[in-house]
């Protein structure tokens, strides 16, 4: 029971934190499930999923109702959207290919936690350094496409639903301020994290998990994305930055953690 209200506790407070700086819940949720020793990583891939597909689908909502200017481009959002469906599927694939190795399925939580440790190292150096880049304003369609792709391949292999290397990448070619590159990517996390759900689905990859374990982590997903929409509203982005800055230093030390528990 205790071990059930951590999980819970856990899926809460990180999706209210992935709403409000747009990372998804899962870039927490998915190594903390993992340091914990509760499940393997493919059951915790697929629940952080789920969890976070809930709360993209709740935030997303609530954040474009109470938008009130128009600087949301509807237009990069769906070749953004379409971009990460295909990169959601390619990498569920590239992740269900590696469990097909026995040598390589015990050590998938550790190639997750070192390719997340990696992305999420370099974010938090280009964070600490924002003032130093040179960003640019792309209008290619094909570009906007792939990055999509990209992201949603990151998002779907490491089942974190987004992470912070999506505003990083969505600041530099993209000149985005926090609060704007957090919408997009809850964009990106939602339609990722949906294609490689009926990906897992159509395959016959689903792992067999506790439907009651589902049921109660995608509703504190949902509860958590209602809070941080909530939040998100009231906090400028000087304040995500630092949220969204604190986060990456956790992740990191989490990550370090799971590459030794998993190899």
């Amino acid at each position: 029971m205790i071990k059930l209200f951590m999980i819970l506790l856990i899926c809460f407070f990180s999706s209210a934190a992935g709403s409000i700086c747009g990372i998804g819940g899962g870039v927490i949720i998915k190594p903390a499930l993992d340091a914990s020793g509760i499940m393997d990583a493919a059951s915790v891939s697929f629940l952080s999923g789920c969890t976070v597909l809930s709360m993209a689908a709740v935030s997303l909502y609530n954040n474009l109702k109470n938008r009130k200017n128009s600087d949301f481009d509807k237009i990069s959002a769906s070749i953004l959207t379409l971009g990460s469906i295909a990169g959601g599927v390619l990498g569920k694939s590239a992740f269900q290919y590696i469990l097909l190795f026995p040598a390589m399925k015990h050590r998938a939580g550790a190639i997750q936690a070192a390719i997340l440790l990696v992305i999420t190292a370099a974010t938090l150096a280009c964070e600490l350094n924002k003032d130093k880049i040179v960003t640019r304003t792309i209008t290619s369609k094909a570009v906007i496409f792939f990055t999509g792709c990209f992201l949603g391949v990151l998002s779907a292999f490491l089942g974190i639903g987004g992470g912070p290397v999506n505003l990083i990448v969505l600041f530099c070619l993209f000149s985005m301020k926090t609060k704007e590159a957090a919408l997009y990517s809850i964009f990106i996390i939602l339609f990722s994290q949906a294609a490689s759900l009926l990906y897992n689905i159509l395959a016959g990859n689903v792992p067999h998990v506790s439907t009651d374990i589902l049921v109660l982590m995608s509703g504190c997903g949902i509860l958590g994305g209602l809070a941080g929409s909530a939040v998100s509203r009231k906090t400028d982005n000087r304040t995500v930055d630092q949220l969204f800055t604190g986060l990456m230093t956790v992740i990191i030390v989490i990550s370090i953690y799971n590459i030794f528990r998993y190899y």
